[in-house]
């Protein structure tokens, strides 16, 4: 069972259903409608709207309101959460004023850092206190001042794009509708055509000439050269309409469109070449030692492959070539001797005195 406050919260609110100025309800007359003024967004209905906003701008009639309304700012909510609809109305009035684009700024950084000072601006308006919405109502009016002439610029710069966006639909709809008709008109001609040949077959049957398998297979050839032919001067025409289309309605600034690049599969050596370049590797040696092998292929069952012991006796009877030490070295400094070590073996080779433990260890190689 549900409780009775559960029970209440999924009920509509019932001062949702009745006007604060004429008390009507919307039980009594269901064809009321509410509406409301942004400067206050108080709820009354379009009867007490007419009333009192028809001569002209009047304040609030809602207790502890005053403020001045008039009849052109009222309009029907949207959302059933005046919340969300005042917060949609600050989003727009704060977005016509704050309308630069991206393309505006040099870094991505820069455009994060603007994006992120309308949305604190948009947070004062909307959840901030009274000096808090004071500041930013005055940085809001400041910053319009300021930059006026940039303002109309992006904003007939957005209307110019909006309108380019109608007008390339516009043309996409009807290139499609061209595609239709233009498809549509090739069936009924390949059916014409089919027809006709159907006919000239029963025709040159009827009179005998010539065989009718040959007639048959000539007439299929007419149909499908025909309809091949219909088909590219279709294609040729969308092509030339398509390059034909008005300039105007591309976006300039936009990067050039560059396909993908294909992804090349994994190569585990990193783009070295292990091919062998000494030495041609063939299918087959001649041998005594592998005779038997060759013969009685039952080393194949556990992997063994005489392929693959070819590949590794060339490469190891190859593998010293191109190799030339001096060269490798000859690049390299050599490592440093200590001074303290030559002169000590040049003193005992001069006296001719070499201790017992240094010879022990030179004969013994163990």
């Amino acid at each position: 069972m549900i409780r009775n406050g559960a029970s209440k919260s999924l009920e509509s609110n019932p001062s949702d259903d009745i006007c604060p100025v004429c008390k009507s309800n919307r039980y009594l007359t269901p064809s009321l409608q509410f509406l409301i003024n942004p400067e206050c967004y108080h709820k009354m209905c379009s009867t007490c709207v007419d009333r009192i906003f028809t001569s002209g701008p009047a304040s609030c009639p809602v207790r502890y309101c005053g403020k001045t309304l008039r009849k052109k700012g009222f309009h029907k909510a949207f959302f059933g959460d005046l919340k969300v609809e005042r917060e949609c109305d600050i989003r727009k009035r704060v977005g016509a004023v704050y309308n630069k684009r991206q393309d505006e700024f040099e870094t991505l950084l820069d455009w994060n850092n603007y994006l992120e000072n309308v949305e604190g601006l948009v947070f004062d308006l909307v959840e901030g206190g009274k000096e808090d919405k004071m500041r930013a109502e005055e940085k809001l009016r400041a910053y319009k001042e300021r930059n006026l002439g940039e303002i109309e610029a992006n904003k007939r710069a957005g209307l110019e794009e909006i309108e380019m966006e109608k007008r390339r639909e516009r043309a996409e709809k009807e290139a499609a509708r061209q595609r239709r008709l233009a498809a549509v008109r090739e069936a009924e001609e390949e059916k014409m055509d089919v027809e006709k040949s159907r006919r000239e077959v029963l025709e040159k049957l009827a009179s005998g000439e010539g065989d009718a398998r040959e007639i048959t297979e000539m007439a299929q050839k007419v149909v499908l050269k025909k309809s091949g032919a219909r088909r590219i001067a279709s294609e040729a025409i969308l092509q030339s309409n398509g390059s034909a289309k008005d300039p105007n309605l591309t976006i300039r600034g936009l990067k050039k469109r560059e396909a993908p690049v294909a992804e090349k599969p994994y190569e585990p050596f990193g783009g070295v070449d292990l091919a062998p370049s000494r030495y041609v590797l063939q299918e087959d040696y001649d041998s005594e030692w592998l005779a038997n092998a060759k013969k009685d292929q039952r080393h194949a069952a556990g992997g063994f492959s005489l392929h693959e012991y070819y590949a590794r006796t060339m490469f190891e009877a190859f593998s010293g070539l191109g190799v030339f030490i001096e060269d490798e070295m000859g690049s390299k400094a050599l490592p440093a001797v200590p001074s303290s070590i030559g002169t000590e073996a040049a003193a005992e080779a001069s006296t001719g005195k070499i201790k017992v433990e240094h010879k022990m260890e030179l004969d013994d190689v163990f």
